[in-house]
This record gives C-alpha cells, sequence and structure tokens, in this order.
C-alpha cells in the first residue's frame, strides 16, 4: 500500500538543507516565558565542575550585573554556589547565569545579571551532563578547551566533547527524563507501530535538543510534543515504515554537486526514520550538527532506535524546509500546529495543494492532544 507520506522524503528540507548548516534553533520569544519568582522553586544547591574538575565560578565573587562567569579551581565558595532550579534558571549570589546581549551565537559569553526571566537565563540540564541554553540550543563550553583558571564560558553547538560536560546538582527541572508523553500514552498513540520504534530509543534522543517538549508552559510541552507525533504518525503510517517504501526512488537521493559527494554510495541516501531522512545534504547536515557519521553510514538511521529520533529531532528544532519557521519555533512561539505541517511538507500538501494530507495530520494531532489532555490550540491548517 502506497502513502503520500513517501513524496516528502523527495522535497523536504532543499531549501534550508542545501546550506549544511548546523543545527542551531531560532531563539524564543521572551513573551512565552513567564517571569520567574523571587527566587527559584524546587532548586538543588552546590557546585557544577567541568573540565579537569574544575568549577563553573564567578569571577571576583562579585554580584555585579555583567560579572564574567568563568573555569576556576573548585572551593566551595559562594562565588561556585549555584542554585539549579526547576524553573529553568542557574543562579549564584542572588543572581542569574545569562547569556551576554541575549546572544544566540557560538561564542557568546556567560556572565551573571539580574534575574529578569528572560529566554537567555532559561537553561536545561540533560542526562547526558550538558547543560543547554533554551534559547539558543547550544552547549555551556569552556572557550578553547583550555582549562587554566579564569578561562570565560561560552555558549557554543554542542559537540559531546568534554570542555562541554559538567556534573550539577540535580533540581529535577529542565531533563529530558521527564519527557511529558509517558511510554503508555505513547503505546496509545501508536498500538500497530513497528517494534523499532521504541520509546526508549525516544527518550534517549531528547538531550540532543532539550529545548524540544521542554519549553513554556506544561499545555505547549504537551502541545509540541504531540505536534512531532502527529507528523511522525502520517511521514511513517503510524510508525510502521522505517525506511522509504519505494525503492526505485533510492538512487535519486544523491546530489553529485556536493563536494563531499556520496562516499555510502548513489543509493544510500533514501527515506529513513521518523520524519524520512533523505538525500546525502541532508544526511551530512544531520549528522554533523549530532556529531555522528550519517553521510559514511546513513543505515544507522535505520538500525539505532535512538539515531533515528535524533534526526526526526534534528528537522523538527533547526530545519524550516519550505516554511518560515521551525517546527519547534511554530509551537513554541504560537504560530500553531498548521505551520510545522507547512515546515515539514508546505509546498506539496499547503494553500489547498492536498487538503486530504493535512487532514490526516490534524486529526493526528487532534488525537495526541487528547490523549495527553490539553487543547490543541489554534490555527490548525495551513
Amino acid at each position: 500500500m502506497k502513502f503520500q507520506w513517501r513524496r516528502t522524503a523527495v522535497r523536504r528540507g532543499l531549501p534550508t538543507a542545501r546550506k549544511a548548516a548546523y543545527a542551531a534553533a531560532c531563539s524564543l520569544v521572551v513573551g512565552l516565558l513567564s517571569v520567574l519568582p523571587a527566587s527559584p522553586a524546587a532548586a538543588a544547591t552546590g557546585q557544577i565542575s567541568g573540565l579537569a574538575g574544575k568549577c563553573i565560578d564567578v569571577a571576583g565573587a562579585s554580584s555585579a550585573n555583567g560579572t564574567a562567569v568563568q573555569l576556576y579551581d573548585c572551593n566551595g565558595s559562594a562565588a561556585q554556589q549555584w542554585n539549579v532550579g526547576s524553573d529553568g534558571t542557574i543562579r549564584a549570589l542572588g543572581k542569574c547565569l545569562d547569556v551576554t546581549g541575549n546572544s544566540t551565537a557560538d561564542g557568546a559569553q556567560l556572565q551573571l545579571w539580574d534575574c529578569s526571566g528572560g529566554a537567555n537565563q532559561k537553561w536545561a540540564v540533560s542526562s547526558a551532563q550538558d547543560i543547554v541554553s533554551i534559547s539558543a540550543n547550544k552547549c555551556v563550553d569552556v572557550t578553547g578547551n583550555n582549562s587554566a583558571n579564569s578561562t570565560r564560558l561560552q555558549i557554543w553547538t554542542c559537540t559531546g566533547a568534554a570542555n562541554q560536560k559538567w556534573t550539577a546538582p540535580s533540581s529535577g527541572g529542565g531533563t529530558p527524563s521527564g519527557f511529558v508523553v509517558s511510554e503508555a500514552q505513547f503505546n496509545q498513540m501508536f498500538p500497530s507501530r513497528n517494534s523499532f520504534y521504541t520509546y526508549s530509543g525516544l527518550t534517549a534522543a531528547l538531550s540532543s535538543y532539550p529545548g524540544f517538549a521542554n519549553t513554556g508552559s506544561d499545555t505547549v510541552k504537551k502541545q509540541e510534543a504531540a505536534a512531532f507525533l502527529a507528523n511522525v504518525n502520517h511521514e511513517t503510517g503510524g510508525l510502521v515504515y522505517v525506511v522509504e517504501q519505494n525503492t526505485a526512488n533510492y538512487s535519486h537521493y544523491c546530489d553529485w554537486g556536493q563536494s563531499y559527494g556520496c562516499p555510502a554510495g548513489q543509493s544510500a541516501y533514501y527515506g529513513r526514520g521518523p520524519i524520512q531522512l533523505s538525500w546525502n545534504f541532508n544526511y551530512k547536515a544531520a549528522g554533523d550538527a549530532l556529531g555522528i557519521d550519517l553521510l559514511g553510514n546513513p543505515w544507522l538511521v535505520q538500525n539505532d532506535a535512538a539515531v533515528a529520533w535524533k534526526t526526526g529531532l534534528w528537522y523538527w528544532n533547526t530545519q524550516s524546509g519550505p516554511g518560515t519557521m521551525t517546527p519547534h519555533n511554530a509551537m513554541v512561539n504560537g504560530a500553531g500546529f498548521g505551520q510545522t505541517i507547512r515546515s515539514i511538507n508546505g509546498s506539496l500538501e499547503c494553500d489547498g495543494k492536498n487538503p486530504a494530507q493535512v487532514q490526516s495530520r490534524v486529526d493526528a494531532y487532534n488525537r495526541f492532544t487528547s490523549i495527553l489532555g490539553v487543547t490543541p490550540g489554534s490555527n490548525l491548517y495551513c
């Protein structure tokens, strides 16, 4: 039986993926984030240690706005006592860990600043020991991998390197383990799913994009999870198909115009995974962003459930496709479910091109939000 979702693998992602850009989520709208309370709720307090066993430290133990945040020998002082709160803040000396200038760029430095509720003061501490800026989707990083005292800390594209790994007090907030979809709900959504698409594979992938289904109110978090899974449902026929079914298309997805070519072979870059990743340049871009050699070994997407889910989350969080925003931004910024359809397959489905396919996605989204106990919101169609 043929599914219309197969065509998505042919068309989706060309406008942005040809740039082979590294993953970078767009800034969140500050107004969507609630103003912080006077003191962080459910906070855990202690040192945050990392490279060479040294600690995140406030220079000179100063509480002045703009004070540098740096790496320094752990000494137990107040300048190294951080409150990791379930509200997404990390605080010391009564102020918040802050990205200078509200920047989302690689190399933006960290400082101490009055807690304002801004997006540049929201963090997720992942189970993989990353501390990730929710607004930039980038990791707290020791500049230049330099373990010398007073080395400034910055945000940088997450690489998994030692200079981005931290041991922090556990707050229970902002961690991927608290996914808003339970395993029972996941099974209810996909009663006929292929055993390859495991719930554990999905939750293992969440640390790659800690802002996913972890930004904004509980309602927004659940709506985003439902939106992602509804589109996945449509792309894979209910999580049934791991690979594209029309093998005649397989040789079409190699763009020899790319300098790196197709090292895995002419026919190796067919659609795979929950959002049917296809084309050599998409495998290259996703692999670069995730730190996995998917250009050389695209079969990982059909053999490793966590890798498969990571590629779906990569597209969701970083690619606009034929739309004007990432699906992640569409949900957390209130643009609505319809804009996620546009970003995934809008050139073939939106603006009246294929209303039946749009309706299939909307029906799944309505069903999944009902399972999660939230309203679907507005702007469901594209």
